[in-house]
């Protein structure tokens, strides 16, 4: 059934608010956010601490619950009941907008599916302010989050977002920044362009721009800084048609066999089949291929 929500009309229900807050200045707070924490039933958080501090800074007591990629599920329900029973409730997180790489978007889809009552307030958010201040491509982008940690994972995902051929945006943290430019540098043209950005609208905010071979070179030197959270915004790929018809054509036999086990959770033979169709070879020669090297 269709559910059609008039945020803002006269009789208005109890609300669950998505309410931005800073990524580093304070100052970002919007007016409007600071009116609906002073006026809502209930704080929902990731870190009670964290937000403990932001509304002692605004002067706002409220009371708090830990709603985190560990305790979802389990309050979701909770938070639920709390909205049918009268109360609104605003959704936080540490900093930016919820539920960008934060957990949350079961509690907005249980609340619509409810025909609850859900408003989101606009305000900071990293990756969009790493895009627009990167000087690369706006008018197509993808915001992968965290890359995997596993290497082969981290090389089949960069290839994977690589085919969109749209800006990518990741965050990454500075003991894996490095090892994140190396992989891209080994996947990508080192040629390409692309930009880090630290520590967005801190004292120490900084960006750092250049293909990726440079910045790579940089972050690796003693004039690097390698501190707070970062984002990387890389120039979209350069496809050729033939490319674009063969997403796979730069892949080893093991790397593109490895891709399907990997994307699809399925066994070898089943990988090797669809492999083979892509090269339009038998799946003789590509089982062979794969296990001699």
């Amino acid at each position: 059934m269709v559910h059609i929500q008039k945020s803002f009309s006269k009789n208005q229900s109890p609300t669950l608010y998505i309410v931005p807050t800073p990524i580093g200045n304070l100052d970002d707070m919007t007016f409007r956010a600071v009116d609906v924490l002073k006026q809502v039933d209930l704080i929902a958080c990731e870190d009670t601490r964290q937000t403990k501090k932001l509304l002692n800074h605004f002067e706002i007591e409220k009371s708090l619950v830990s709603f985190h990629e560990h305790s979802e599920e389990a309050k979701r329900a909770s938070l639920i009941d709390d909205l049918r029973e009268g109360k609104s409730i605003a959704l936080v997180s540490d900093a930016g907008m919820p539920l960008i790489s934060d957990p949350g978007y079961t509690l907005v889809r249980d609340a619509r599916e409810e025909g609850l009552h859900v408003v989101v307030l606009p305000g900071a958010n990293a990756a969009l302010t790493a895009l627009v201040g990167s000087g690369l491509p706006t008018d197509a982008f993808t915001f992968a989050g965290f890359l995997p940690k596993k290497d082969q994972d981290l090389r089949n995902r960069l290839k994977e977002l690589d085919r969109t051929g749209h800006t990518l945006i990741f965050y990454e943290s500075p003991y894996r920044v490095k090892q994140t430019l190396k992989r891209m540098n080994d996947v990508y043209q080192s040629s390409r362009r692309v930009t880090l950005a630290r520590e967005l609208t801190k004292t120490f905010e900084e960006y750092v721009s250049g293909t990726i071979e440079e910045v790579y070179e940089w972050a690796c030197s003693n004039d690097a800084t390698i501190r707070g959270e970062f984002c990387i915004t890389v120039e979209p790929a350069d496809h050729t048609e033939e490319e674009e018809d063969h997403w796979w054509a730069s892949w080893s036999v093991i790397e593109h066999v490895d891709y399907y086990k990997s994307k699809e959770d399925i066994k070898t033979k089943a990988a090797v089949k669809k492999v083979a169709l892509d090269r339009g070879v038998s799946s003789r020669d590509i089982y062979d291929a794969y296990h001699e090297s």
